[in-house]
């Protein structure tokens, strides 16, 4: 019988774990939490220093009777939870139930699922440290209290089943105030003038765009402005005044954190934060590799420290040397500096083995598997590398007293660029642009000159990627919360998601307004950002966390009383649709239930009449000419199906194009490969297709 009992989170955790540690160690799971705050009551006594009040997790009866049992016939238990607050937590409530001393040095911790780090983790045990739980345990408590006292507030002034969340009612703000800018935006009018030159009539062509004059630069708002150029421009010779040639250097970016993980992920593989934390844990916690057994292909995934260990960039070292080159290594390891010290608990998000490239363990790992270690593998990696150089060029050009600029650059030695370069929020042309060799006083052919109107536009609505960013820099939430942040305004209804972009909701813009109004300092960024650092100084150890709750809640206590006076009950109104009922002839109305939105009577209780909303795509479909509709799967996934489904059977993943087919005229979808965009007609007996298409992304 083992003698030693290691107790993790998950089946998969201790499965890895299992193939290092040999037949002297027991590992079993605790499946997650064993013991959290009651769902029927608040749970927290606010008279008696806030003290918790736990409970066993329904459901989890089996889990800890199994638990005990083991830990009575081993003659050691180990806590081997996950190395964060969370983690240490659990830790904690399973070193009560099992009435294992809180100073016995029973916890264990590894930033990687690796042989190395579980042995050397199990050498060095040590006593479950109560500041860190403390932190949790302060988060948890705050959380339960906002949720627990504002909650019935809503129910009373806007509507049953509401909810309120501290730090969600911030990223639901954030979401309002950019609708609200997005709304109160004024478009103003500018305009470009761009010459296409070259050096000789028949050489190559490039372009430079009108700056104003060598003594200053000239803002072109309106067309009279620019016909005033282009007449001054009439006849005059183009004229190289001065060329300046350099090199620039380009740094690779640093290797993942949680919050820069999750932007990527969405940026170039379009998961979702929730997918892409699911997907990075099971990374984490370990994989069946054909060759090697179970194995962690990547370090702990909540963190927000840049740091790596000496051992890994030495192992990312001796891969790029000897798969590029010395020449693609930089003169010394490269450091990337937190932006505190508090973020330095663990290393980056990297791969556990840089040897192990992606497409070594292709086979073993599911397409998004693949996908996501893909992208981790090849920041870090990269991360590690040279930096890439360009040659660049500028060059002021004189048409008569009016200046134009071009500027070139192209690629000398791409270093880091071989292995990976980052994605961007907003579309940018970051292509080559070659220019020829140009020489002072050099006389230029005008090929065409062309003028160009455009619009300011408003800031783009939040995406998954940029609204984690955003709370990130503002310091609202930890790696560990942001995907059940969205997640949740979500679920709430609060905010819905319109192709990859986030807008509040009705519903949404009255509880922000309503909580503005009553609660500035629950919503206020900075407010809440202040509370994360003190939840990091009870972490550190430099502040009681019953000190912080009292500092919180007298405040808090006076502003709910203040608000339950003086907010009067807000009704929502229903949006009426031209849909007529079939009972009694009313406009239906659109209304929201547990399973999203429906169509329903306003007559009830005396008409109780209601219908699922047909979301319609707005084409045919091309087997049986129905409407096609927009449907979702159980799991959320959306696709188009026909009105005369099962009769019919037509069904895409693929989403409309928003153009017919110039073959036989049915809708175009849009299909991807990579980050390249195609047309492909929707009928199956059509073999039309449109490659290399540019997506619009303005929308």
């Amino acid at each position: 019988m083992a003698n030693n009992l290691v107790i993790v989170e998950s089946p998969a955790k201790a499965n890895t774990i299992g193939k290092f540690l040999g037949k002297d160690y027991k590992i079993i799971a605790s499946v997650g939490h064993v013991r959290d705050l009651p769902k029927s009551q608040i749970g927290v006594d606010v008279d008696n220093n806030f003290q918790p009040k736990y409970i066993t997790i329904r459901g989890k009866g089996d889990v800890i009777s199994k638990l005990k049992k083991e830990a009575k016939a081993a003659g050691r238990v180990y806590l081997a939870t996950d190395p964060d607050r969370e983690g240490e937590a659990i830790s904690w409530h399973l070193a009560n139930l099992l009435n294992i001393d809180e100073k016995d040095k029973c916890r264990i911790t590894f930033n990687e699922i690796t042989k190395n780090a579980v042995k050397n983790a199990v050498k060095a045990p040590r006593k479950i440290d109560m500041d860190l739980v403390n932190a949790q345990q302060a988060r948890r408590i705050l959380d339960r209290i906002v949720g627990y006292k504002i909650s019935p507030l809503l129910w009373k002034k806007v509507r049953k089943g509401l909810s309120a969340g501290r730090v969600q009612s911030v990223a639901a703000r954030l979401i309002c105030d950019r609708e609200e800018e997005i709304d109160n935006f004024e478009q103003e009018e500018y305009w470009t003038v761009t010459a296409r030159l070259s050096r000789k009539k028949a050489g190559p062509a490039f372009d430079a765009r009108f700056y104003g004059t060598a003594d200053e630069k000239i803002e072109l708002k309106n067309e009279a402005q620019v016909k005033d150029i282009l007449k001054q421009l009439e006849g005059k010779k183009y004229i190289v005044q001065k060329v300046k040639n350099s090199e620039k250097k380009k740094s690779p970016a640093p290797p993942f954190t949680t919050s820069t993980m999750q932007q990527e992920a969405a940026r170039k593989l379009g998961f979702q934060t929730k997918k892409t934390m699911m997907v990075s844990q099971q990374l984490y916690e370990g994989i069946e590799v054909k060759g090697h057994g179970a194995v962690g292909l990547v370090t702990y995934i909540r963190t927000d420290s840049m740091r790596i260990s000496s051992e890994a960039q030495q192992d990312a070292k001796d891969y790029i040397s000897e798969k590029y080159g010395q020449k693609y290594l930089p003169e010394e390891f490269r450091v990337y500096k937190n932006k505190s010290a508090s973020q330095d608990a663990h290393e980056a998000i990297r791969p556990t083995y840089a040897t192990m490239d992606p497409d070594s363990v292709k086979d073993s790992l599911t397409n998004d598997q693949f996908k996501l270690y893909k992208l981790i593998w090849s920041r870090f990696i990269a991360s590690q590398m040279s930096s890439a150089m360009y040659d660049t060029v500028s060059a002021d050009i004189l048409a008569g007293k009016l200046l134009f600029k071009a500027n070139g650059s192209k690629i000398k030695f791409q270093g880091f660029i071989a292995v990976y370069t980052e994605g961007k929020d907003e579309e940018t042309d970051d292509s080559e642009v070659s220019i020829p060799e140009l020489n002072e006083k050099d006389q230029l052919d005008l090929k065409k000159i062309e003028d160009k109107q455009h619009f300011t536009q408003p800031p783009l609505r939040y995406t998954e990627a940029t609204l984690v960013k955003m709370l990130e820099e503002k310091g609202i939430g930890r790696p560990s919360t942001y995907a059940p942040i969205i997640t949740t305004i979500l679920a709430r209804g609060y905010v819905d998601r319109e192709k990859k972009f986030l807008f509040p909701t009705e519903l949404g813009k009255i509880v922000n307004d309503l909580m503005k109004n009553n609660f500035q300092d629950i919503v206020d960024v900075q407010f809440t950002a202040q509370m994360e650092k003190k939840l990091d100084d009870v972490g550190e150890g430099t502040k009681k966390w019953v000190d912080l709750m009292r500092d919180f809640y007298g405040p808090f206590a006076d502003t709910l009383k203040e608000a339950e006076s003086k907010i009067g009950p807000i009704e929502i109104h229903d949006e009426e649709t031209d849909i007529k009922c079939e009972k009694c002839g009313r406009n239906m109305v659109i209304k929201s239930g547990r399973f999203g939105k429906f169509l329903a009577c306003p007559g009830f209780p005396e008409c109780r009449n209601a219908r699922p909303i047909l979301d319609e795509a707005g084409v045919n479909c091309p087997k049986c000419s129905g409407k096609v509709l927009y449907k979702k799967t159980r799991k959320g996934r959306r696709y188009l199906g026909c009105e005369n489904n099962p009769n019919c059977g037509f069904m895409t993943w693929d989403m409309p194009a928003g153009e017919n087919c110039p073959n036989c005229g049915n809708f175009l979808v849009k299909k991807y490969s990579g980050k390249k965009l195609s047309f492909k007609c929707s009928s199956e007996t059509c073999d039309y297709i449109r490659e290399n298409v540019k997506e619009n992304t303005k929308e």
